[in-house]
């Protein structure tokens, strides 16, 4: 019987495979890893009929080229990128069908950072600790998804979906502030004045990537101050999502594949929501934190 799979011919950028990821491990020392806009990833499953938590493709501002040996239903959706089959234009978030032999190739996005590319049944690489999603962190899971690499379709497809378009969500634009909701964190009283970290003004770094998004001061904004002898605590668990400021005051918003501890103190912890749109920011764009 015929194994159905994709074979990749280019995969640029960071291009990963993503569940939901291995929660429920942080006290053996295992990041939870998993989709960073789950939003968007979400999304991609239920336009193709997959169960919630069906593997997909992770692409991280860089374009992926693929054929599949036998008939598949895909659908990308996040951040927009132009998906053409044999050459003609598809829409996104659109689902739509990939005969046998076809090549579809997906351009680096034109907005926001992560694509996801979702098949029906999903990706049906080897699971390591329950999850099939790649940790870039601790190395754990499938290796990244580079040209040569054949990646089998897995049997988490469910009934086929009654819709299968969906009106794309803009991700954040370069131009304007992005507001991200936050919580007070365990740590919110380390900053000396804790309304300065929702009223600062930040600049995404070009360090960040899928352990954080590091935020540096834009012109003009005061940095947040922590009170002496907070700067560092003793290692403690991290939560997704969670702003984490070390003593030079440039705050990092953990994402999928932060480490389970850390040793300067969370003021704050992003919503759901905003954890999304984080996920999303490119270098350079402007960032607002608010209650």
């Amino acid at each position: 019987m015929l194994t159905r799979s994709l074979t990749i011919i280019a995969a640029g950028g960071s291009t990963t495979v993503q569940d939901l990821g291995r929660s429920g491990r942080a006290h053996l020392g295992v990041p939870p890893s998993g989709a960073a806009d789950r939003g968007a990833f979400a999304l991609a499953n239920r336009l193709v009929g997959n169960v919630i938590g069906a593997a997909v493709i992770e692409m991280t501002m860089g374009a992926l080229a693929f054929t599949a040996n036998a008939e598949v239903f895909v659908v990308v959706t996040g951040a927009p990128a132009q998906v053409h089959r044999d050459g003609t234009p598809m829409g996104h978030c659109a689902g739509f069908a990939v005969p046998a032999g076809s090549s579809i190739t997906v351009d680096p996005p034109t907005s926001g950072v992560r694509s996801y590319l979702a098949v029906r049944g999903g990706i049906g690489v080897q699971p390591v600790l329950g999850s099939r999603s790649t940790d870039t962190l601790s190395g754990l899971g499938p290796p990244a998804v580079t040209a040569g690499v054949v990646l089998p379709i897995g049997d988490d497809a469910g009934a086929w979906p009654a819709v299968t378009v969906a009106p794309p969500t803009p991700p954040p634009a370069l131009h304007a502030p992005v507001s991200l909701r936050c919580e007070p964190g365990p740590r919110a009283d380390a900053l000396l004045d804790p309304a300065a970290l929702t009223a600062g003004r930040w600049l995404v770094a070009a360090a960040s990537d899928r352990i954080g998004v590091r935020l540096d001061p834009a012109p003009g904004s005061t940095v947040p101050r922590l009170r002496p002898g907070s700067d560092t605590v003793a290692s403690e668990g991290i939560a997704l999502g969670s702003v984490q400021m070390p003593p030079g005051g440039q705050p990092v918003i953990f994402l999928a594949d932060h480490p389970v501890t850390g040793g300067y103190p969370v003021v704050a912890v992003l919503t759901a929501r905003s954890l999304d749109l984080a996920a999303q920011l490119r270098p350079g764009t402007e960032v607002r934190l608010h209650t």
